[in-house]
């Protein structure tokens, strides 16, 4: 099996990080990332700072991660720089794209003939939106104004998506799924849960240990929960890659190896239905 694609995760957002907006697109772009057979190795909240923006992005390309998703600060105001700063990081000009031009046009065109809108066209703001780092390409918005913007640095790919969650789902699964069904490759991910009559974590140390070592491309990760709030603990297992079948196996083996274990401490288990179960 193939080595998973490695993703890193930018939100970009004063709002988020003086607790105005609570940030929901972290684990919402986790989950599909790891539903599609990629891994998230870091996710990271920054302000609306370009330099900040940039000097992150630099440290992202120098660790070698496969996919960079930026979420926020596409829109037409001051800001809004995470386009710039992508531009910055990477040692591009940023330069106005006729096409990311039109498709902002027409986006506006379409709301204000629906009513959202008062006014269609374009104004100084809303070209603003149409900067994008020399080499980009604009994907289409179907929910706001700004477009999704893909552009590849060497061997790293750039995602910038809207920080407006309804937006950033609609890009993601509409028209940037062309650009991960042919990255991703059809990788998977396959889970089982069990949950476990104990919630001492230091008893199950030795039999966790043992299933980690002797079944090293599975994940394995007990999900520890506040003492006196439930006598049980879920451990999950995971298994990444793009051969579902081998995966089912390895995970059947970690698996059947971690019930082993907890039957010989005599304790009691039950196993849960999860996405991807075998």
């Amino acid at each position: 099996m193939s080595t998973p694609l490695s993703v890193e995760i930018f939100i970009i957002g004063n709002e988020i990080l003086i607790g105005d907006i609570q940030d929901t697109n972290t684990n919402w772009l986790c989950r599909e990332i790891d539903r599609i057979g990629g891994r998230v190795e870091r996710a990271v909240v920054l302000r609306d700072e370009e330099q900040v923006i940039a000097d992150e992005l630099k440290a992202a390309l120098a660790r070698g991660a496969d996919v960079i998703i930026t979420s926020g600060g596409l829109g037409p105001t001051a800001d809004d720089l995470s386009l710039a700063a992508v531009a910055r990081g990477a040692g591009l000009p940023l330069l106005l794209h006729q096409q990311a031009l039109r498709m902002i046009r027409q986006r506006y065109d379409e709301l204000t003939a629906q009513g959202v809108l008062s006014l269609g066209g374009l104004n100084p703001a809303r070209e603003k939106m149409a900067w994008l780092p020399e080499g980009a390409l604009p994907l289409h918005n179907p929910v706001g104004t700004a477009p999704a913007v893909l552009l590849s640095v060497g061997q790293t790919c750039i995602i910038s998506l809207p920080g407006v969650p309804s937006e950033l789902k609609g890009i993601f699964n509409s028209s940037l799924q062309p650009f991960l069904l042919e990255t991703f490759r059809g990788g998977s991910s396959l889970h089982r849960t069990i949950t476990v009559a104990s919630n001492d974590e230091s008893i199950m140390e030795p039999v966790l240990s043992r299933v980690v070592n002797h079944h090293p491309s599975i994940y394995i990760k007990s999900l520890a929960r506040t003492l006196g709030e439930s006598q049980e603990i879920d451990i999950t297992l995971t298994s990444v890659g793009d051969d579902p079948p081998a995966l089912k196996d390895l995970l059947k083996a970690a698996l059947r190896e971690l019930q082993q274990g907890l039957d010989e401490l005599a304790i009691s288990h039950r196993e849960k239905q999860d996405h991807g179960a075998i």
